[in-house]
């Protein structure tokens, strides 16, 4: 069964980060999960809630506005339990999202952007729309659905904490839907509420702004296109009482990190995960770090589904070799 194989993903001491910065880090593999992100746990919270409420019929539609990781787990799931699904992205979505999608059996839809449910174009509104006005459809809607935190504070939190043998100090979680950093940073604070929890989004993402000054920026304005990560509204899956700090990184700086990382350590960081080092390089000054500390960085995607867009000048990639690496994280 799908449902066994999804969380219970590897954490592992990174020696030379360690050694590097001075902390001892540890990642949090969420590339471990069948597919291949963290977001697996969250559409299987979402989609078992959404069947045990008889919200749609065997056989009917599961909608999703997602930037591609989110909706490839309700399309795989969706495919194994004998439903459609039917996912929308925006322009920013990776072609390699588009395609593993489009394996589960997906009906993709390419929109202008994710701004939310005001914006007439986005991915979020597109999809509500469609699932209101079709017969045997349900929006799960990331978003705004409490399942959500729901999943990693059931899930990742616990394990987090377990793996750590109830040691982890601090937490730095990429925050897109801001699910993830929600539910692991509540159930971390409730074992412990001395544990921080920093967020990562990318420059003019409006979490910082929420969180310091409790309300949206005045004037919207275009953040760094890191994908998978940053805002231009407040979802309803983000618990502000869960998170100390959040900071920013630019999409220049996430992509360099990236690189370097392939480039020593052989391994290809989704963007997100990217993101999340390079805010540790950058403000780890700011985040008050003893040696003695156990930092847990959260990794939810692997690099192979941004080839074109972070490694294609990468002349020593190849798929033959990406296919490679990929049978080592099955």
């Amino acid at each position: 069964m799908l449902r066994e194989k999804i969380g219970n993903t590897a954490l592992h001491k990174h020696t030379e980060l360690s050694a590097r910065y001075g902390v001892n880090i540890f990642i949090k593999e969420e590339y471990h999960n069948p597919g291949k992100s963290a977001k697996d746990r969250v559409a299987l919270f979402m989609m078992e809630e959404a069947i045990k409420q008889n919200r749609l019929p065997k056989g009917g539609t599961f909608v999703e506005a997602s930037s591609g990781n989110t909706g490839i787990s309700v399309a795989m799931i969706a495919k194994e339990m004998g439903y459609k699904s039917k996912i929308f992205v925006s322009q920013s979505c990776s072609q390699e999202k588009i395609e593993v999608l489009e394996s589960y059996g997906a009906e993709v839809v390419v929109c202008e952007n994710s701004n939310g449910l005001h914006d007439f174009q986005s991915t979020q509104y597109l999809a509500q729309a469609y699932a209101a006005n079709t017969e045997d459809a349900y929006f799960t809607n990331q978003y705004y659905n409490s399942s959500n935190i729901r999943a990693h504070y059931k899930t990742t939190g616990p394990e987090i904490w377990n793996q750590t043998a109830g040691k982890v100090s601090h937490v730095l979680i990429g925050m897109g839907t801001g699910g993830t950093i929600s539910g692991v940073g509540r159930y971390l604070k409730e074992m412990n509420p001395s544990i921080k929890v920093f967020g990562v989004e990318p420059n003019n993402s409006v979490y910082q702004h929420f969180l310091i000054q409790q309300k949206l920026p005045e004037m919207e304005v275009k953040f760094d296109s890191i994908e998978g990560i940053g805002r231009t509204f407040i979802p309803g899956s983000f618990d502000v009482n869960t998170v100390d700090r959040v900071f920013q990184v630019s999409l220049e700086a996430s992509k360099e990190m990236a690189h370097e990382f392939a480039l020593e350590f052989n391994q290809l960081l989704g963007y997100s995960s990217a993101a999340v080092l390079a805010a540790l390089d950058k403000h780890i000054g700011a985040m008050d770090l003893k040696p003695t500390d156990n930092l847990v960085l959260l990794f939810p995607d692997y690099g192979d589904r941004y080839l074109e867009k972070l490694y294609k000048d990468f002349y020593w990639i190849s798929k033959a070799k990406v296919a490679r690496k990929d049978a080592t994280i099955q």
